[in-house]
């Protein structure tokens, strides 16, 4: 019995040797920084630190072409969830959610060659803190120079629809979890990837135009509008450069959690709108707005949120901006099933994305 506890102990000891070593010894392979010129980055993104950006906000994308037979991403430890897409195969979920992992595969055996890798950031950052630090090839290997980004640029501003909360999920009694989060099935991702265009995302769960989830009826502080000329979420730190990002159309898809629960003033609301909407016209001079509605409310809150939308884009024609327009997605019944805490299921965004497709390919003449 003595011997076999003593064999026990050498082997455990030898195991934590191993772990202990594996922390330390130094990353094989070309390590590719994320400071290489030749990586596309396509999102709000901070490169205040150049070797680590860093984003808070959902569909951020990272690509880049590479010659070789594999590839892995470096990123801080605890970053979240990322979806990968190698030469346009079935993409696949990446996470970075261990305490440890800074190193994640997602590549082995590939064909000797050139390779696409699309990364997407597919939750809300705003805790998470993401840093992306680059790649590690094989040996005698580097990047090379991508494809061009699409011409078409679309950004999205918007609450937990936009986010993606819950549409992999489908019982509407689970709560808010990260892992049922996927901002890459959402309406949003989808019309962009349907209309072969650039998207930008700035949105967060429970904000508002006026009024956040479950707010007072005079509304919070912290809505939509103090964030948007920021480059991070609640970081004022950073003011984002419109310059780098002039989108066609921007659709802004506010006003369900003003209506949240029966605490809110159309008033207020109109009065918010109105202010948003100079707000993101004076920095986008040059792009359509659309103002959105779907697929969460219903009833009484949806026909007030309708006529206010209508009325204030009414006004903002008639006093000379005709790039303003009004596009309504389905409300959801239950019938594509629903995601967590009512949230649209992933067939209900599929919908919402065919919807906003079609409208958008005939407003901005993409065919």
């Amino acid at each position: 019995m003595k011997q076999k506890r003593t064999l026990w102990l050498a082997i455990m000891a030898c195991v934590v040797n191993v772990m202990t070593a594996s922390t330390t010894l130094p990353i094989k392979g070309k390590v590719v920084k994320a400071s290489d010129e030749r990586i596309q980055y396509v999102g709000r993104i901070s490169f205040a630190d150049r070797e680590a950006p860093t984003f808070t906000y959902p569909g951020v994308q990272i690509i880049a072409a590479f010659e070789g037979t594999s590839l892995r991403m470096m990123a801080k430890p605890q970053s979240g969830y990322f979806m990968a897409q190698i030469d346009g195969a079935e993409p696949f979920k990446v996470s970075f959610c261990a305490p440890k992992d800074s190193v994640v595969s997602l590549a082995t055996a590939l064909p000797y060659g050139v390779h696409e890798v699309r990364l997407m950031y597919i939750v809300e950052g705003y805790e998470y803190r993401p840093v992306f630090r680059g790649f590690v090839l094989d040996s005698g290997c580097d990047l090379v120079r991508p494809r061009p980004l699409p011409s078409r640029k679309i950004e999205f501003i918007g609450n937990s629809i936009t986010c993606g909360y819950g549409n992999e999920s489908m019982n509407r009694n689970d709560p808010f979890e990260y892992d049922t989060e996927n901002h890459y099935y959402t309406y949003a991702a989808m019309t962009a990837r349907n209309l072969q265009a650039q998207h930008y995302v700035v949105a967060r769960s429970g904000i508002g135009v006026y009024r956040n989830y479950n707010g007072p009826k005079t509304g919070n502080n912290d809505c939509m509008p103090t964030e948007y000329e920021y480059t991070l979420y609640q970081t004022k730190t950073e003011r984002w450069d419109f310059s780098r990002f002039r989108p066609d159309v921007i659709c802004i898809n506010l006003g369900t959690n003003d209506m949240s629960t029966n605490n809110y003033d159309v008033k207020l609301l109109r009065k918010a709108y109105v202010s948003f909407i100079k707000q993101v016209r004076g920095l986008n001079p040059t792009s359509k707005i659309v103002m959105l509605t779907g697929s969460m409310l219903n009833g009484k809150e949806l026909k007030e949120v309708k006529e206010t939308l209508d009325s204030v884009v009414s006004d903002f024609n008639k006093q000379g901006d005709k790039e303003i327009y009004r596009f309504d997605m389905s409300p959801q019944t239950g019938s594509l099933y629903y995601g967590a805490s009512w949230h649209p299921s992933y067939w209900q965004h599929e919908k919402m994305a065919g919807e906003l497709t079609s409208y958008l390919r005939e407003l901005m003449g993409w065919y």
